[in-house]
C-alpha cells in the first residue's frame, strides 16, 4: 500500500507555477468498458456539472456531452476525441475523452501524444480486452503514466485478487492498490480507501456510500455491525485486500511515473463509487507537463517561450457556424489571447485572436494559458494535425504519425452536381484525421483510406448531415497503401511504370496503390533505392 511517510508530490502546493497545477491526462479503454460513463462522473465528482448530463457555466445549466456527434449518441460510442476542462481543489484537469472502438486508433493515437498520462478503464466482468492492451502498447511506447480504474464491480466480476494477477501478467505491470471492493456484483457493499484508511458503506443493496468509518488497518474493519452488510462480506473484502497488500509492490512514485507501477482503483462509475478516490489521485500523483522532443532537443514546460503541436482538428463542432478549430497542447510558456506564434510548416506568423478552452461542444473564450492545457485555435485551414506553432524560434515537435489505411473505397456521389461541395468536405474530413483521400492520378474518383470499416459509415453520415452530399461506396481492386520515399528521379522513374496504381495524398506526395502483399513485396524487392512506407510523421 502507499507508504504514509512518503513525501507527496509539490505540484499542487499554493505557491507553485501554474502549469505545476495543470494534470492533461487521457481515459483508454475497450468499447463498452464504462469510460463515457467515467468521464461525466469525474466531472460531476469535480463539481463541474451537477447532475449527469448538465454543466455549470455562466449562471446556467446547459447540456453537455462528451459523446456530442449524431451517430454517437445513435450508436452509444465515442467515434472522436473530445477535451474537457474543469478544476477542483486549485488543480486544473484537462481530460481527453478518446474513442475506444479499434476502428478509430489513429485519433487515440494522435490524442495520446498530447496527455502526461492516461486513465486505463477495465470492465470487472472481462478482465484485460484486446483494445485495451493495444492501447496500453501506446502508452508504454511512450512511457505515460496509467492509473488503472476497474469498473463495474457492481456487476457480476472476476474475483479481484484473479483480476489483478491477470492485468499484472498479460502487461508485464506491477499494480498495487488504492480502492478495494467490499462485495462484487449483487454482494457490492462499498469501497476501501487504502491509502487514506477508511471505507465507505452502502446498508441498502444498490444505495449509495453514505457510511464511513476509519481504520489504521483493514482487519478494523472486522465485526462492524452496520445494518445491510452481511459480515461474510466484509471479511472476504478484508482477506483479499490483506493477501494482496502482502504480495504487491508498495506504490513508489517515480516507479509510476516511470509507467512501471500502476495505482487500481476499484469502482463503480454508474453508482459513483470509487471516483472521487481516483480523482484525488489523479490530482495528487498524476504529472504535471512533462518535456517534449523537437528537432534534437527538449522543451521544457517552464521555458519562457510559447510552444505547442496541433494533435487535432474539427470541423463542424457547431454546425451552425462551420467552424474548423484545432487542437493545441501547449508545451512552454504562458500563453496569452492576441499573441502572434509561429507556424513552422506554413513558415508565417498567425495572431490568436479567439483561443478557447473546451467542455466537450461547449466553448469558452480563454485569456491566458499554460504548458499543459490544451486550447482551441478556430481557423480556416490554415492549421493541420502535426503542425508546431511557438514564439520566438522555430521548432518542430515530434510524434504525430499517418498511418498507412488498411480499407480503401472509392467515393460515388448520389448527385453529381455536387463533386465541389464533396471536394471541400473530403479536405475538411482528411484536415480532422477522420480518412485519408488519396486521389489517383489515372482516375478522377477519390480513393477513401480508413483503419476500420465503422470510419466508413462516420464519413458518410457526417458527409451528408453536415454537408448535405450523400454518397456510397464502390471496391477496388487494391488492398493496402503505401507511401513512396526516395529520390525524385527514383520516385518519378517507379511512377511512370505504375502509372495504374499510383495517387497523390492531401500534401501532393506519391502513394503506391498495391493489389495485394505480393504486388507489395515485389516491388520493394525491385526497387531498393525506395521505401515504401506504412507510417509517415506530420508536420
Amino acid at each position: 500500500m502507499l507508504d504514509p511517510t512518503a513525501p507527496i508530490p509539490a505540484e499542487a502546493g499554493a505557491n507553485a507555477p501554474d502549469f505545476k497545477r495543470r494534470r492533461t491526462f487521457a481515459i483508454i479503454s475497450h468499447p463498452d468498458a464504462g469510460k463515457t460513463t467515467l468521464t461525466e462522473k469525474l466531472l460531476l465528482a469535480s463539481g463541474a456539472i451537477r447532475q449527469a448530463g448538465q454543466v455549470r457555466a455562466r449562471g446556467e445549466r446547459r447540456r453537455t456531452r462528451s459523446d456530442w456527434m449524431e451517430i454517437e449518441q445513435q450508436r452509444g460510442i465515442s467515434v472522436t476525441s473530445s477535451v474537457m476542462t474543469f478544476e477542483r481543489d486549485g488543480i486544473v484537469f484537462n481530460l481527453l475523452d478518446t474513442p475506444g472502438h479499434s476502428d478509430f486508433s489513429e485519433d487515440t493515437y494522435r490524442t495520446l501524444s498530447a496527455v502526461d498520462a492516461a486513465v486505463m478503464v477495465i470492465d470487472a466482468a472481462k478482465g484485460i480486452e484486446s483494445q485495451t492492451r493495444k492501447l496500453f502498447e501506446v502508452c508504454r511506447l511512450r512511457d505515460i503514466p496509467i492509473f488503472t480504474f476497474i469498473n463495474k464491480v457492481d456487476r457480476e466480476s472476476l474475483d479481484p485478487l484473479g483480476l489483478m494477477d491477470d492485468i499484472a501478467a498479460t502487461l508485464a505491470l506491477d499494480l498495487t492498490p488504492f480502492t478495494w471492493p467490499v462485495g462484487m456484483g449483487t454482494d457490492f457493499r462499498g469501497i476501501i480507501d487504502v491509502p487514506n484508511k477508511r471505507a465507505f458503506f452502502a446498508t441498502e443493496r444498490g444505495g449509495p456510500l453514505l457510511h464511513e468509518v476509519k481504520f489504521e488497518d483493514p482487519i478494523d474493519l472486522l465485526g462492524l455491525e452496520l445494518e445491510g452488510v452481511p459480515e461474510r462480506i466484509v471479511e472476504e473484502a478484508v482477506e483479499s485486500l490483506s493477501l494482496a497488500l502482502g504480495v504487491l509492490p508498495p506504490f513508489e512514485l517515480e516507479s509510476f511515473r516511470e509507467g512501471h507501477l500502476s495505482p487500481v482503483f476499484f469502482g463503480s462509475a454508474i453508482k459513483e463509487a470509487g471516483v472521487a478516490e481516483l480523482l484525488a489521485g489523479l490530482g495528487t500523483f498524476g504529472p504535471s507537463p512533462l518535456s517534449r522532443s523537437a528537432n534534437g532537443r527538449i522543451v521544457e514546460p517552464e521555458e519562457t517561450n510559447v510552444s505547442g503541436f496541433v494533435f487535432k482538428v474539427q470541423a463542424n463542432m457547431d454546425p451552425n457556424h462551420r467552424d474548423r478549430v484545432a487542437f493545441v497542447r501547449l508545451c512552454s510558456g504562458v500563453f496569452k489571447r492576441g499573441m502572434k506564434l509561429f507556424n513552422a510548416r506554413e513558415k508565417r506568423h498567425m495572431a490568436i485572436a479567439n483561443p478557447i478552452f473546451f467542455f466537450a461542444q461547449e466553448r469558452e473564450t480563454v485569456d491566458e494559458a499554460v504548458a499543459g492545457d490544451i486550447i482551441g485555435i478556430p481557423n480556416h485551414g490554415m492549421l493541420r494535425v502535426g503542425d508546431t506553432l511557438s514564439e520566438g524560434e522555430t521548432i518542430r515537435f515530434e510524434g504525430i504519425p499517418d498511418f498507412a489505411p488498411e480499407i480503401l473505397r472509392r467515393v460515388l456521389l448520389a448527385d453529381p452536381m455536387k463533386s465541389k461541395q464533396l471536394a471541400k468536405a473530403l479536405h475538411d474530413m482528411a484536415e480532422e484525421g477522420v480518412v485519408q483521400v488519396l486521389r489517383p492520378i489515372t482516375d478522377p474518383s477519390p480513393i477513401v483510406g480508413v483503419v476500420g470499416t465503422l470510419q466508413l459509415d462516420v464519413l458518410s453520415s457526417r458527409l451528408e448531415k453536415e454537408y448535405g452530399v450523400p454518397i456510397r461506396y464502390e471496391g477496388v481492386s487494391f488492398v493496402t497503401a503505401r507511401w513512396i520515399i526516395g529520390e525524385r528521379a527514383e520516385v518519378e522513374r517507379f511512377s511512370e511504370t505504375s502509372r495504374s496504381s499510383i495517387a497523390q495524398d492531401r500534401d501532393d506526395q506519391l502513394v503506391f496503390l498495391a493489389r495485394s502483399q505480393w504486388v507489395l513485396d515485389r516491388a520493394i524487392d525491385e526497387w531498393p533505392k525506395l521505401k515504401f512506407v506504412a507510417v509517415k510523421e506530420r508536420g
